[in-house]
């Protein structure tokens, strides 16, 4: 059996049972268990399954509400972020009004700005602070503070964003997976980043190559509603669905 025929049986069974042992997967395959394990290595790597002692489990399962402060997240993946955020700046033109939603890689993204006469709307308190630091036009949306993420978050910031039409939208996502979309843990951010989304000519979501497969509780849009900046595309199917840049370390 070739390779890619042991894969598409492996997940396949995943996809059924969300974990399985390697005994279970060698039965199932009838190829041995010493192969499994290293289908599953393999696999892991890819990003389309989380190997665990004994075999696997998919990465379909939520991840569940908590999350890092973002102060904490900055210092992951932080290569990763800087040039998906070096990427993204050059899309931004003198005439855009943007929007840059709050998290660890739009805010890279912000220090990636050079000077522009460009109008940034943002919900991130340190995004805001970046921003005007850099002498750039900058509003700050109205709304309940969330202290973790130092964000706005609510209906106050909802109902904002609702008078506003932005030419490009960059939106940080916790999850990205292709039937459940951009997943987030927080239902108040997810309501700020869905009308951030909704009222923009064209949206941008910036994220590393560990939030594919993760499922987060809250969906603000589907895939095809975003195009995505990654550094590396772990889940080949979401090209099908939306528009791909990979940018290159």
């Amino acid at each position: 059996m070739l390779t890619q025929e042991r894969y598409k049986l492996i997940l396949d069974l995943l996809k059924e049972r969300d974990a399985v042992t390697v005994t279970e997967l060698a039965q199932y395959t009838n190829i041995s268990e010493s192969t499994i394990r290293r289908d599953l290595i393999a696999l892991d790597k890819q990003g389309r399954l989380k190997k665990v002692f004994g075999g696997a489990v998919s990465m379909k399962q939520i991840e569940g509400i908590n999350e890092p402060a973002v102060t904490e997240r900055e210092h992951i993946m932080t290569a990763e972020k800087e040039i998906i955020a070096r990427y993204a700046a050059e899309l931004i033109k003198d005439d855009d009004f943007v929007y840059i939603d709050s998290g660890s890689t739009t805010l890279q993204l912000v220090g990636q700005i050079g000077s522009t006469r460009a109008l940034f709307v943002t919900n991130g308190i340190v995004h805001a602070q970046k921003l005007l630091a850099k002498g750039l036009k900058t509003i700050m949306l109205g709304g309940s503070l969330k202290q973790k993420n130092a964000c706005v978050t609510g209906t106050e910031g909802v109902r904002a964003l609702e008078r506003l039409h932005f030419t490009k939208a960059f939106i940080g996502a916790n999850g990205i997976e292709q039937d459940s979309g951009f997943t987030t843990p927080d239902s108040e951010e997810a309501a700020v980043k869905e009308m951030a989304v909704s009222r923009s000519f064209a949206s941008f979501v910036l994220a590393d190559h560990s939030k594919f497969g993760k499922i987060y509780p809250v969906t603000f849009s589907p895939i095809s509603k975003c195009s995505i900046i990654t550094d590396k595309l772990t889940d080949a199917g979401i090209a099908d669905k939306t528009v791909i840049k990979e940018v290159s370390l």
